[in-house]
């Protein structure tokens, strides 16, 4: 399974959920809600348009820092195949995000892998 966690401006594929929690430019930031669902939720990759890189370093960077590419499968692709990705999430969380490329697609991995 997948969610989809973006800025305030990304299209939600019709029939995807969407969770909006965007109150206003900004609020809540997008690295505010991924440190969130990132302590909450065990997930093995993540996805981000290439462009976040460029576009929007200081996002690109706090999700390196957040999701180490030693630790989870890092899948970049163009902003155009992030989109088409979004159709198979269970849910699309809007953020109040103002910024370029702000997405972030998150795959969960199991809980209790890890147990012996």
């Amino acid at each position: 399974d997948t969610i989809c966690i973006s800025d305030c401006g990304l299209p939600v594929p019709e029939g995807v959920q969407k969770i909006d929690l965007a109150l206003d430019f900004g609020v809540p930031s997008f690295e505010q809600v991924v440190s969130i669902i990132a302590k909450h939720m065990k997930s093995e990759a993540v996805h981000v348009a290439k462009e976040i890189k460029e576009n929007n370093p200081k996002a690109y960077d706090f999700l390196e820092s957040t999701f180490p590419s030693n630790q989870y499968e890092w899948i970049e692709t163009s902003h155009e195949a992030f989109k088409e990705a979004t159709k198979q999430c269970k849910c699309i969380i809007r953020t109040g995000e103002a910024s370029p490329y702000a997405n972030i697609i998150l795959r969960a991995d199991c809980i209790f892998s890890d147990r012996p």
